[in-house]
């Protein structure tokens, strides 16, 4: 008996040693890959930006090519959301995700059409100079629900901060073949040229269901048996081109207020 017992305390003590092993390799990969990971997020952060401002062309696709370009052209600031100012800050360091759950750093939403709950105070915009150093496109992240969960992309817009350049995913659980189409290229360029705001200022961009018309300059297709990510995809930019959103900084930039 004793030495029945003997044998399972050494095979559970031989257990626990591997699991406290294996616990230790893992903590030890995740702790010497994170700088990696951070860095691999930041350079892939970096691509959809110059996608967005429609200059990656201007890259020979290499990781060296795309962070010297950014370096270069794109001038990333902090702004305040409900002032439209420019405030301090690390656009570095600044995590969107993090500040929104964050009751300090966000608040709620009296009319959450983009289905976020909660709207960090901040935000980060991107300039995007030429050659002069004349900013020819500003970037602007945007945020809202799909049909699974948040979309994350980018939306570059020419420098009367009203014509699109492109629009950007980055990050999304939509369904492959429906939802996830946002990423296809056939209708990411459809999106080059049409308007946000109508002549009265209101946000007038919308997905359209069965098809948009060649003359509807804020009209843009839907997404084939995809509802939901598109009334998403309207809603979403409906809420950040509006006055809880960019429109603050849209206004004083057009009018070179911001500072």
């Amino acid at each position: 008996m004793s030495a029945k017992k003997e044998t399972f305390g050494k095979t559970l003590g031989f257990v626990i040693a591997v699991c406290l092993a294996c616990a230790a390799l893992v903590s030890i990969s995740a702790v010497q890959l994170k700088p990696l990971q951070v860095e691999n997020k930041l350079f892939d952060q970096q691509t959809k930006i110059l996608q967005a401002a429609d200059i990656l062309s201007m890259t020979d696709g290499t990781k060296a090519s795309i962070q010297s370009t950014f370096e270069q052209f794109v001038d990333a600031k902090m702004i305040d959301l409900d002032s439209g100012e420019f405030i301090e800050g690390s656009p570095k360091l600044f995590d969107e995700r993090r500040n929104a759950r964050d009751p300090e750093k966000s608040s709620d939403l009296e009319e959450d059409i983009a289905g976020i709950n909660r709207r960090s105070h901040t935000a980060v915009v991107y300039l995007v100079s030429n050659g002069a150093g004349e900013i020819e496109t500003v970037v602007l992240p945007i945020v809202g629900s799909g049909l699974w969960d948040l979309m994350y992309g980018y939306v570059g817009l020419k420098s009367d901060l009203n014509t699109v350049r492109n629009l950007i995913y980055s990050d999304h659980k939509e369904t492959p073949g429906l939802g996830a189409e946002v990423m296809n290229p056939k209708w990411v360029a459809k999106w080059p040229g049409k308007k946000i705001y109508d002549e009265a200022g209101n946000v007038a961009i919308e997905l359209v269901k069965g098809g948009a018309k060649a003359s509807n300059e804020h009209g843009v297709d839907a997404l084939s048996g995809a509802t939901l990510t598109s009334n998403g995809v309207t809603r979403t930019l409906q809420f950040w081109f509006g006055e809880k959103g960019y429109k603050p900084f849209i206004t004083k930039f057009r009018t070179q207020e911001v500072k």
